[in-house]
């Protein structure tokens, strides 16, 4: 097993390429089950996760070939609507065939999904959504077992809450389904936003993109013929380099992203005291001295994004002052709270409520719990005195594109290492 070392206090410069979205890549690979044609996927982020899904869909009897950030699939192909276990335990994600693979044949089993261990992410919501839409569903043997042998019908979804994959396995589900589906309390985020312009330049109406009422009008059964994709920029990964150059106090450029991409990443930066130059797809940060503290609730988009919010954290370990984080998605994550305190951190647990105030940090063996959690613990190994070790980085490949080496290339003092 792999592990990073990293030695604390290296100054970072440069620019870094910011790689295509996993959150975007994902229902996208999803998307092309209702395709009539090979799709080229460009800007793929090669990471665990993605690989995964690919595999998944190979499995099901896709052609696809990953090389060079682009991905070829084609879907015409598929004769096995089983996702089994072995594949779909290792990341949540998986669960976005349900929806295509559903409305394309009218019948399929997708095993329970796994993940990372944040808290419950109960598909209920999914569930509830396909049986409104005419879906007969089981659960069996730990598998969703779904049938539609009419095909799926069009109908309004009004969901309790907001759910990014849930949106985006009934949009999918919707685009073959008969009649017009009406999506209300729709995630807004800029990964439903692409799924939905994907469906319409496939050839289906659809209104509302990027609001939170959805209106499409499916195919009737017609596969779509899809054109070729780019992957929209990570805005999470953005987030991380960002926080790494105001741990570090460090100037760097990211490329290939967008302002409107991490709007209150940005703002809560700038309230710690960052300032930012911006070009067409760049943004430099210049970071301040001392980074002040911050008081932050995660929230949908356009709010402040759950999956930045153990890399905060980390930056409030060293603030000057009182930070305060409110978690108000998932229940279980502040997993990486224990990890940074063996760091030399001063954080207060309270239900979902995290009060830091900062301290200096010290290096540390660590290990990540989850994803993101692995990059706090980077983020903060790059601001502590000594030499760190974060394990476990298998959570960290799930998600990151080469972390270590475009690190490295900005100048971190960064290692990755076999365990003994």
């Amino acid at each position: 097993m792999d592990f990073l070392q990293i030695t604390g206090g290296a100054k970072l410069s440069g620019s870094v390429e910011i790689s295509g979205a996993k959150n975007a890549a994902l229902p996208i690979i999803a998307s092309t089950i209702l395709a009539k044609n090979e799709v080229k996927i460009t800007n793929m982020p090669e990471v665990v996760d993605i690989k995964t899904l690919i595999k998944l869909l190979g499995n099901l009897g896709a052609n696809t070939k990953l090389a060079n950030h682009t991905l070829s699939i084609d879907t015409t192909s598929i004769n096995s609507t089983k996702a089994t276990y072995d594949i779909v335990r290792k990341m949540r994600a998986s669960i976005l065939v349900l929806g295509p693979l559903l409305s394309r044949f009218g019948h399929c089993e997708v095993s329970l999904p796994g993940g990372c261990a944040i808290g419950a992410r109960p598909i209920d919501l999914h569930l509830a959504a396909l049986e409104k839409m005419g879906a007969q569903i089981s659960i069996e043997d730990g598998y969703v077992v779904a049938h539609a042998p009419s095909g799926l019908k069009g109908c309004e979804i009004m969901f309790d809450k907001i759910t990014v994959t849930g949106c985006e396995n009934i949009l999918m589900a919707a685009a073959l389904a008969k009649g017009k589906t009406r999506i209300l309390n729709a995630a807004k985020e800029p990964e439903v936003v692409q799924i939905c312009e994907i469906l319409r330049d496939s050839g289906l109406s659809i209104s509302g993109i990027g609001t939170s009422e959805i209106e499409l009008e499916g195919s009737g059964g017609e596969l779509l013929s899809m054109p070729d994709i780019k992957v929209i920029s990570d805005r999470i990964e953005a987030g991380t380099y960002l926080c790494a150059a105001a741990m570090s106090a460090s100037k760097i450029t990211l490329n290939h992203t967008q302002k409107e991409l991490l709007g209150a990443v940005i703002d809560k930066l700038e309230l710690m005291g960052a300032s930012f130059e911006y070009k067409d797809e760049s943004i430099t940060i210049i970071p301040p001295k001392s980074l002040s503290p911050v008081e932050i609730t995660t929230t949908e988009f356009p709010g402040f994004p759950t999956d930045m919010q153990a890399q905060f954290m980390a930056l409030a370990c060293v603030a000057k002052g009182v930070s305060i984080i409110d978690e108000r998605l998932f229940e279980n994550r502040f997993m990486h709270a224990s990890e940074l305190v063996r760091m030399g951190a001063n954080i207060k647990l309270n239900g979902h409520i995290a009060t830091i105030t900062g301290a200096s940090l010290k290096a540390a063996d660590v290990m990540a719990t989850d994803l993101r959690a692995s990059s706090a613990l980077v983020i903060a190994a790059l601001g502590a005195s000594g030499v760190s070790n974060i394990h476990r980085i298998y959570h960290l490949d799930r998600g990151y594109e080469n972390l270590e080496g475009k690190l490295s290339a900005l100048g971190a003092d960064i290692k990755r290492l076999k365990e003994d």
